[in-house]
C-alpha cells in the first residue's frame, strides 16, 4: 500500500489521484507520522459499501437464529407473497 504525507497530497493531489487511477492501490494519507485517511477509487469504495450491506443483513439473520425468531417454510412464502405484490 502506497503512504503519503498530508501535506505531499496538498501539493501533489493531481498525481496522486492519477497513480491512483493507475494502481488501483489505495493510499494511506499520513498526519505527524500517524494514519489519517485512505484515499480509494470511487468504484472501489461503493463495492465495500455494498458488501457492508449484505454483512449486515446476515448478522441480522445471525442474531434472529440465535434469539429464536424463526419462520417455518411456509410461513416464510406467506410473508414474501405480501412484499410481492
Amino acid at each position: 500500500m502506497k503512504v503519503e504525507l498530508v501535506t505531499t497530497l496538498k501539493r501533489q493531489a493531481s498525481k496522486i489521484l492519477a497513480d491512483l487511477h493507475t494502481s488501483k492501490e489505495p493510499v494511506l494519507i499520513t498526519e505527524h507520522g500517524k494514519p489519517s485517511a485512505y484515499l480509494v477509487e470511487v468504484d472501489d469504495y461503493e463495492f465495500m459499501q455494498q458488501r457492508i450491506v449484505i454483512l449486515e443483513g446476515v448478522a441480522c439473520g445471525e442474531q434472529a437464529i440465535k434469539n429464536g425468531h424463526l419462520f417455518s417454510n411456509q410461513e416464510a412464502k406467506e410473508k414474501m407473497s405480501k412484499w410481492l405484490k
